[in-house]
């Protein structure tokens, strides 16, 4: 795959993606370009997830809470690192960031972080997967690709130190072929598809409506 690229903590870290144009109102639901599809042109079938190489570290125990101070009482165990934002037993963790607009189109800035204490590989595509009301998997089709936001420079290793990170784009995208949009209710965020998941909720955006996902290679730098 070429050679690896090693991020140590005495680098700086990635720069934030530049501000992009200003967000178009998120009322305007009707097809534009390269956002909305109207509804009924052509039928959509269910179709899985794409799979792309992914992250593989070791299994990493969780930190050590630290000892409380005199006088107060030790807390029971803490809640599942995936439900309360902690670093799970993969080593890694996936944040989404804030919603930015051009022309109609959206994206998220994916932004994975090795939050355990040993270097962490990295190599491939982020795990997204649309989910219902209920948690259940909705058949939105995620692409390994570019879009308007930046082009897909495809997969490359790289080494985490501890508290470094790696970003992707995550592009809303339309389809000649799109019928009806898809509502989510939310987005299950991994580093890679074995590496532990968060549910992100997708209340409040527009970008419950979808046809397609593209997404960009886990990279030091955001795509151009």
């Amino acid at each position: 795959m070429g050679e690896g690229v090693r991020i140590r903590a005495r680098l700086r870290r990635p720069a934030p993606a530049a501000v992009l144009l200003t967000a178009v109102a998120a009322t305007a639901l009707t097809g534009c370009s390269g956002f909305l599809v109207p509804a009924g042109e052509g039928d959509r079938s269910p179709t899985s997830s794409a799979t792309a190489p992914g992250v593989h570290a070791d299994t990493l125990p969780p930190p050590a809470a630290p000892a409380p101070p005199a006088g107060v009482p030790a807390q029971g165990p803490d809640p599942s690192p995936t439900a309360t934002g902690e670093c799970p037993a993969s080593g890694a963790v996936v944040t989404m960031g804030e919603v930015q607009a051009v022309m109609m189109s959206r994206a998220v800035v994916l932004t994975l972080t090795n939050c355990g204490t040993k270097p962490y590989r990295v190599v491939g595509y982020p795990s997204v997967q649309a989910l219902g009301e209920d948690g259940e998997r909705l058949p939105v089709k995620v692409n390994p690709a570019g879009s308007m936001f930046g082009r897909d420079q495809g997969p490359k290793e790289v080494f985490l130190d501890p508290g470094l990170t790696v970003r992707s784009m995550l592009a809303w995208v339309s389809t000649k072929e799109g019928g009806e949009l898809v509502m989510a209710d939310a987005l299950e965020l991994a580093a890679a598809p074995d590496a532990g998941a968060r549910v992100h909720p997708l209340e409040g955006h527009d970008i419950r409506y979808m046809d397609e996902l593209n997404v960009t290679a886990w990279r030091a730098e955001l795509p151009e």
